[in-house]
């Protein structure tokens, strides 16, 4: 990919960042429904600064950086760039004004195409592709804290209410195909990028992909789908939120402390919609999903999503099976193709491997060397992508992760034995 090429991509990203804002009213711009969350405006200011710190003032002689106070309001967590605002408090940044911030990101666009255009094949392109990615993964998480905020609000207001779910096919409630994996010696992740002439001529990954090393699989069984709506009552119907049996200690003790009963989305019918067959006596039944096009009709076949590692392991202990690990999803993705139905484009899905440095692996020199390994504790590996993820943005090898009681996210589960 020549340096055109990049630009004409950066741009693109940088548009549907602010396409992503265009249906929020402005009150929205700074709504924040938890600490884990940040709010829209803070997203689009962030990720240009990004670009600023990394790309502008490093490789720019003479481009004038914003408002030096700025660094502190929008760095997230580098800690070598310098100190920030706390990350529950970014909805109290109604300063600078929306008004600014786009100024601010169009400013930033123009001198990065004017450099990405003085600048055919220089080392530090591979930071624009970063940048890119980074900011692929904003807008993800953009969508995904608005629905965390916009569910917290008593009138359920719809991000879009012409949001539509993806287009891959529904689960047709079938027990799922149990596809046969013969494990053994095999390599996972990417190759180290060292010594080329141009990064890219490479496709791009992050460096916790790295390095390309061997892992010793046993045979297994991956399902050929994920687990759905359907499955998932049927766990909840047979208790599966009251048997302490079922779960990890620390999972348990949150469940019980958050009162956890059901997916984060999942909304119970008004006792005036119960099911003629239900008894007075009974809880309303779980018939609602509250998703980026609002309240919806909860459907049995699509993929049970928005669940917590913990609540994914107990699933997988009920059903007498377990979660895979991530180097198993990704031999099962490389080997079986399109017979491991929904493995992008659907729901990150969780596996049983904590969020560790593959062997060998050596994070970049400097405050960029924080993006990933500084979080390589305490976390759990998701894998696939889902139907937020940005075009282009997800592979095979691409090692998402988060906290095991975190359950915003799109995500959901595949069984393996």
């Amino acid at each position: 990919m020549d340096s055109g090429t990049l630009l004409s991509r950066l741009m693109d990203v940088r548009r549907t960042s602010e396409v992503l804002i265009e249906p929020l009213e402005a009150e929205d711009l700074c709504l924040q429904g938890m600490a884990d969350a940040s709010p829209p405006k803070w997203h689009l200011a962030h990720t240009t600064w990004f670009f600023e710190t990394f790309v502008l003032i490093p490789h720019c002689p003479g481009y004038e950086g914003a408002d030096h106070r700025w660094n502190y309001l929008f760095n997230s967590y580098y800690d070598a760039v310098g100190p920030r605002q706390p990350r529950p408090q970014r909805c109290l940044l109604s300063r600078p004004p929306m008004a600014e911030v786009i100024a601010w990101r169009h400013k930033v666009n123009e001198a990065l195409e004017d450099l990405l255009q003085r600048n055919g094949d220089s080392p530090w392109l591979e930071l624009v592709e970063l940048g890119l990615q980074h900011e692929q993964q904003h807008q993800e998480l953009m969508l995904m804290d608005l629905l965390d905020a916009f569910s917290r609000q008593p009138l359920e207001p719809a991000y879009r209410t012409d949001w539509q779910e993806p287009k891959a096919s529904p689960n047709d409630g079938t027990t799922p195909v149990w596809l046969q994996c013969a494990g053994g010696l095999v390599e996972i992740g990417q190759d180290t990028q060292q010594n080329s002439s141009s990064h890219l001529a490479h496709p791009f990954h992050f460096d916790n992909e790295e390095p390309r090393h061997r892992v010793w699989l046993e045979p297994y069984d991956l399902a050929n789908r994920l687990v759905s709506n359907g499955d998932y009552r049927a766990f909840i119907e047979d208790g599966g939120y009251a048997r302490p049996e079922l779960w990890m200690s620390e999972g348990w003790t949150i469940r019980t402390e958050r009162q956890w009963k059901a997916p984060r989305y999942w909304r119970q019918a008004q006792f005036g919609e119960q099911q003629c067959d239900q008894q007075p006596h009974d809880q309303p039944a779980w018939a609602w999903e509250f998703t980026l096009a609002g309240r919806c009709p909860l459907e049995d076949q699509r993929p049970v999503r928005h669940l917590s590692w913990f609540e994914a392991d107990a699933y997988a202990r009920w059903a007498g099976a377990r979660l895979p690990t991530e180097a198993e999803w990704e031999m099962a993705a490389q080997e079986q193709g399109l017979q491991l139905k929904q493995s992008h484009a659907e729901l990150w899905q969780w596996t049983a491997s904590p969020y560790r440095p593959y062997p060998g692996f050596q994070p970049a020199q400097g405050a960029v060397g924080e993006y990933n390994g500084k979080f390589m504790t305490s976390q759990f590996v998701l894998r696939g992508s889902s139907q937020l993820t940005p075009e282009g943005h997800a592979r095979n090898t691409y090692r998402n992760f988060f906290a095991p009681s975190s359950r915003w996210m799109a995500a959901g589960l595949r069984l393996a034995r």
